[in-house]
């Protein structure tokens, strides 16, 4: 079986680096300068393969800031940049149901 960093990276249409920061587990979205951000406008999107995969591999080259990055779907509408599939968007809104202990007063 192959690892999932040594297959081949199948990109159809725009995506993103995104991982989690290591400090509090916050979602975070790879910048052009190559930095992380908790918002998904800053966030570099690529269309093709090649560059998502070295971004990607930029992205791994240090479990310092975020870990688990991996290559997620966004659409582009005009100039903002949106969840791609249902994960991301969970990921980006929170949960899809109110936590124990999270109940308005």
């Amino acid at each position: 079986m192959t690892a999932p960093q040594q297959q081949k990276l199948k990109v159809k249409g725009p995506v993103v680096i995104t991982g989690n920061r290591l400090t509090d587990g916050a979602v975070v979205y790879r910048t052009a300068q190559r930095g992380w951000s908790t918002a998904l406008r800053d966030a570099v999107v690529t269309t093709t393969a090649d560059e998502a995969a070295r971004l990607l591999k930029d992205a791994n080259a240090s479990d310092i800031e975020a870990v688990g990055a991996y290559v997620a779907p966004v659409l582009l509408d005009g100039g903002d940049i949106r969840p791609g599939n249902l994960r991301e968007r969970i990921r980006v809104a929170g949960p899809t149901f109110a936590l124990p202990g999270s109940e308005a007063a």
